[in-house]
């Protein structure tokens, strides 16, 4: 065995205190049911355990660091054979390794990882479970208006999420007590839902603000129109002024994202984009042509 200071990251002497630290620590990142198959992450979890297994025995410490054994609890000064272990206790070099990872603070190591659950000991320190972040791909529009989603978890169970209106790319939902259970009694972890929220094909968000771009014919911008205008709550009649341009902004109050607990909307934009026909019409040339002769104009003067 290891010098398990070094196994579990301490300085050598390290108070009591420090070492159960860094054993929780240790516990927690490297328990089976966060790395299912990982033979290596398995091996190290049971020397992490054997290692504060060793040092919470306060008479094993203070030998080890007096020097008076090594880290199988060995006199250091003794040279005996195989058949003096024989018949060895929990922690000796030879005994039953399934006595050597039983009962560590309270749980037992060797059952949980194949299958069998122990008791808690008496007065053992609790520890809590693992939170566990789990990421969800959501549309543009259930991150506006809010929605529900089932959840397909790793372990096969699923859960229904409800996502918010007004939801942000980024956002985290927790799920309280749904991460990993906790070791010697205490409460399990969390699920850390992150939002990942598609891009829209016609919609941006600023803010709490819908921005998007109308495309209108030259007489709608000339004339003046009404016009069908999607929103994220559907479609609404827009009115274009007479003389509108590209790049012209339009506003239709209160089609934003809702506030932060249902509070007040935002306002969704509309940039006008002025859009000639596909191919030249002789007609529209001609109309021009006249019209530009006795009104010329030019958008350029500053430049």
């Amino acid at each position: 065995m290891r010098d398990p200071y070094e196994v579990l990251g301490v300085a050598k002497g390290a108070d009591i205190k420090d070492v159960k630290k860094a054993y929780r620590k240790l516990a927690r990142e490297l328990h089976p049911d966060l790395h299912p198959g990982d033979r290596k992450a398995e091996d190290r979890f049971k020397e992490v355990a054997a290692s504060y297994d060793f040092l919470s025995d306060a008479d094993k410490k203070k030998r080890y660091d007096a020097g008076e054994i090594d880290a199988s609890g060995t006199p250091r000064a003794e040279r005996t054979f195989y058949r003096d272990y024989a018949e060895g206790g929990p922690g000796t070099r030879y005994s039953d390794p399934r006595e050597f990872y039983r009962d560590l603070d309270g749980m037992d190591f060797f059952s949980d990882l194949f299958g069998g659950r122990a008791g808690p000991r008496q007065g053992a320190p609790q520890m809590a479970g693992s939170d566990v972040r789990h990421a969800v791909d959501i549309d543009f529009l259930e991150a506006v208006n809010g929605a529900t989603r089932s959840i397909a978890m790793a372990d096969g169970k699923r859960l229904r999420v409800t996502i918010p209106p007004g939801s942000e790319d980024g956002d985290v939902l927790r799920l309280k007590g749904q991460g990993l259970p906790g070791f010697g009694g205490g409460p399990s972890g969390d699920l850390l839902i992150e939002l990942k929220v598609k891009p829209h094909a016609t919609f941006t968000r600023t803010g709490l603000d819908i921005h998007s771009e109308l495309p209108i014919t030259l007489p709608e911008a000339v004339l003046g129109a009404k016009v069908e205008v999607p929103t994220v709550d559907g479609s609404v009649t827009l009115t274009v002024p007479k003389g509108s341009n590209t790049g012209s902004r339009l506003r239709v109050r209160g089609k934003g994202v809702p506030g932060p607990g249902g509070g007040k909307r935002g306002d969704h934009y509309v940039e006008l984009k002025v859009v000639l026909p596909a191919a030249p019409d002789p007609d529209l040339v001609r109309l021009v042509e006249d019209w530009a002769a006795n009104h010329p104009y030019n958008v350029r003067s500053g430049t």
